[in-house]
């Protein structure tokens, strides 16, 4: 039956203008990547573990030359999808372009966490998870201090810790796309408010929220552009196969979100987002006050202009909130995500962080 209605319709296309025929071309080759063609791989930049606490890994990339830098750094993601981001694909890879520049690279990889891990809260990642794997770093590599680099969600957590740790070693901090200050976020701001939006009953019910409901929410921000547009510009650039590739590899890591545990959000939502306790200097982990001004280090501090996850205004404003002498706000024409994948990234992003880096770094 199915063969019967694909020849009617090649017989009808037949009889169709030409640039009917070239979009129904067009659309079927679409279809084709989305259903046959095989999924990219990713995170191909050699590395090895050098560390495991529960489901984490302590990732070290394995370097191609010897090192230029003498003071090593730690990268650091949000508790949501997976850090691959960083490291997405050869020739556009955050973590491959440091290490050709000649820095000694560690990843933190907080892996999937499972219902027995429901529990955990901000408190334990950032108090038990990250000094430690900071730790390991400068007993693996021998260094006396060492940079750390936090992206999104994972940026604002390495704040904390670095706020906590003021007696660490660290040299240099840099945040990416990372918020601070929840005063106006958005639609975030309207899904999330209090008198909508059922916390406890979320958590209780669910135990670690699902990505999928994490990716919903997030492409609710601009649900027209993102639930239809990937597949609309699919469709009118199926031909580019370095746009395919592209797609392909994008659409992978999207779609490869890891649950978010529930402890861990609850925290999230209700004293960041609902109550902004972070910029206010009001939280607390584990009884110990948050004061960003601890942080005297060299900063710098990157938002996206098309960014409506962490907004500008979110990102810049630990500015004021820290005490470092050498501090540096930038701005790039960028999204949440194309700041560190894409042609910008390649050109703007790595770029700013290796030369912003390298004249910091021993």
């Amino acid at each position: 039956m199915a063969t019967s209605y694909i020849k009617e319709w090649e017989k009808l296309l037949e009889a169709m203008p030409t640039e009917y025929k070239q979009s129904a071309g067009r659309f079927k080759r679409a279809l084709d990547i989305i259903t046959e063609e095989s999924e990219p791989e990713v995170g191909l930049s050699p590395k090895e573990v050098i560390w495991k606490k529960n489901k984490a890994k302590l990732y070290r990339y394995i370097p191609k030359q010897e090192k230029l830098h003498k003071t090593p750094i730690l990268l650091v993601y949000a508790l949501i999808n997976k850090p691959y981001i960083l490291d997405l694909t050869p020739g556009n890879s955050l973590v491959e372009y440091l290490v050709d520049r000649g820095f000694d690279v560690y990843l933190l990889d907080w892996g999937t966490p499972g219902l027995e891990d429901q529990d955990m809260m901000l408190d334990d990642y950032i108090l038990d998870y990250i000094p430690r794997a900071f730790k390991k770093v400068l007993r693996y590599s021998g260094a006396t201090d060492l940079s750390v680099l936090g992206y999104c969600m994972g940026g604002t957590m390495t704040s904390i810790f670095a706020s906590l740790h003021d007696d660490l070693p660290i040299r240099n901090l840099i945040f990416m796309t990372s918020p601070f200050d929840f005063t106006e976020t958005g639609l975030y701001g309207t899904f999330l408010d209090e008198r909508y939006f059922n916390l406890d009953k979320v958590v209780d019910t669910l135990g670690n929220v699902p990505p999928d409901m994490i990716d919903f929410g997030n492409k609710m921000l601009k649900p027209i552009t993102n639930f239809y547009g990937p597949y609309v510009s699919l469709v009118d650039r199926s031909e580019n196969q370095r746009f395919v590739e592209s797609w392909k590899l994008m659409q992978k890591w999207v779609g490869d979100g890891i649950p978010f545990p529930g402890a861990a959000y609850r925290q999230w939502i209700r004293e960041f987002y609902q109550e902004n306790k972070l910029i206010k200097g009001e939280l607390e982990i584990r009884g110990r006050k948050v004061d960003l001004s601890n942080i005297k280090v060299s900063v710098l501090n990157i938002a996206a202009s098309r960014d409506h996850i962490a907004m500008p205004d979110q990102v810049k404003a630990l500015m004021d909130a820290i005490s470092s002498k050498d501090k540096e706000f930038k701005l790039l024409q960028t999204g949440h995500v194309s700041v560190v994948f894409g042609p910008k990234a390649v050109k703007e992003t790595y770029p700013s962080i290796g030369n912003w880096l390298e004249k910091r770094s021993k």
